[in-house]
């Protein structure tokens, strides 16, 4: 437990109105997104200026006090669950100040805990465009979305958050602020330590300031939705169409699983008779859309789409991709424990991996439902369960080592954009080394040698 002396010198250092003490309040942040036992924290504390969070950081390597930093807490990895030995969750809701929108030089400088959305909207406010949209973008804020590299929908021609991070400056573990990066185009002045800083998970250091690169957004647009009566054919066609030189901004796939429960959930009028489908954005100058739209078109037919409906305007495109990001909380509903995985292929690999899901799905008698980025290679099978029911439950853990056991094997990735967390530590060294372990061990333990930063994370020993 922490002690009434330690807890009144976060009070002082924060306020008494941002340490929260009480059973139920250290409780609703004792989870994540991940289907992971909870742990409740010894306390949680909201700094809302740059010199409280130092003094938080300090206070808490001064006391051996494990830090787990949360945003909103939609890591699906357990990456924001607290640690065991009385750990100290440090809420970033309250530094969430747009610092900066920079129209003449193209970026932006964040408080960590600004909402992912909100920000695009302020940034297209001004005419410009933030391309990185993960799933939880209605919520999620931009610090967890560096520290967990996430992706989103646009990540096949536009990257995912570490490409639009030109700098930061963060707290060491000893409350000392350290900055890297630059608001300029080009910076090579020491280590890419905001590189080492995105995915990094909170186990190196805590956010304060994050300089982001803005872009001119597109000057047309096209969606489509392709429909298949076969998965395999779905899946041929992302290859052929990436194969054709065509980098569409979005390429997503639905099993029919996913497709039932998606349309019974958002009533989008999707082919719920469809073995799958395709949904599909071009973007860029007006002449480029038509010619690239008409080249997938062209590719999703060979492939044997049985039908191709492209959106008539505004409002149909945007209930496509509302219909897409609905689809885990669709799937949610159906069973009390919804198991979300991401593991990620090359392009080339997406029939395999595919056609490899649905044999895991048989094999272990289990309801998985598919869909994600199927253009840069990231599916989500989602698996859907109860975890009450233990042999159920036990088929669930071996069906997820079946997954990335093939997704290696397809020389793939345990993690495309959900990071590793707890979750899948177990499997880091089967994707890396062992060299590999050691080496970020030893860099954890020269950074942090008291392991306070969300230790666990990652890598675990």
């Amino acid at each position: 437990m922490i002690s009434a002396s330690l807890t009144k010198e976060f009070e002082a250092a924060v306020g008494k109105e941002n340490v929260f003490t009480s059973e139920p309040e250290r409780q609703a942040y004792s989870y994540d997104s991940a289907v992971l036992e909870p742990v409740t924290p010894a306390l949680v504390v909201r700094p809302t200026n740059s010199e409280e969070l130092g003094k938080v950081i300090a206070l808490c390597n001064e006391n051996n006090c494990p830090i787990t930093v949360r945003g909103a807490g939609t890591n699906l990895s357990g990456g924001t669950i607290p640690d065991k030995r009385d750990g100290i969750v440090i809420l970033t809701n309250g530094l969430n100040k747009i610092l900066e929108i920079n129209e003449e030089d193209l970026y932006a400088v964040v408080q960590p805990g600004v909402v992912t959305a909100q920000f695009a909207q302020e940034v297209a406010k001004r005419g410009l465009f933030y391309p990185p949209d993960p799933g939880s973008q209605a919520v999620s804020t931009i610090g967890g979305n560096v520290a967990e590299n996430a992706g989103g929908l646009r990540g096949l021609k536009y990257g995912v958050t570490k490409d639009y991070v030109m700098g930061l400056d963060f707290f060491d573990v000893n409350g000392q602020l350290v900055k890297t990066g630059s608001r300029t185009v080009k910076c090579v002045t020491g280590y890419n330590l905001a590189g080492l800083m995105a995915a990094s998970e909170g186990t190196l250091g805590v956010f304060n300031e994050i300089i982001l690169k803005l872009t001119p957004p597109p000057a047309a647009s096209k969606a489509m939705m392709a429909v298949f009566d076969d998965v395999n054919k779905a899946s041929e066609a992302v290859a052929s169409i990436i194969a054709a030189h065509v980098v569409p901004c979005t390429l997503e796939f639905m099993d029919q699983a996913a497709l039932k429960h998606v349309e019974a959930y958002t009533k989008a009028g999707l082919p719920v008779e469809a073995a799958a489908i395709l949904l599909i954005e071009v973007d860029g100058h007006p002449g480029q859309v038509a010619d690239e739209a008409a080249v997938v078109e062209k590719c999703l037919s060979k492939a044997g789409a049985t039908a191709v409906h492209v959106a008539k305007d505004a409002e149909e495109k945007f209930k496509l991709w509302e219909a897409r990001r609905n689809a885990l909380p669709a799937l949610a509903r159906a069973k009390p424990t919804t198991v979300l995985e991401d593991a990620t292929v090359p392009r080339s690999q997406i029939p395999a991996m595919v056609a490899a899901i649905n044999d895991i799905a048989k094999k272990y008698d289990l309801a998985i439902g598919t869909f994600g980025h199927a253009g840069d290679g990231n599916l989500h099978p989602t698996i859907l369960c109860d975890r009450r029911d233990e042999k159920e439950f036990h088929r669930v853990e071996e069906a997820v080592d079946n997954i990335f056991d093939v997704a290696l094997s397809l020389k793939g990735t345990l993690s495309g954009e959900h990071g590793i967390g707890m979750a899948k530590s177990k499997w880091m060294e089967k994707e890396t080394s062992r060299a590999t372990i050691d080496y970020s061990l030893n860099m954890k333990r020269a950074i942090d040698p008291n392991n306070i930063l969300n230790p666990g994370k990652i890598i675990a020993g």
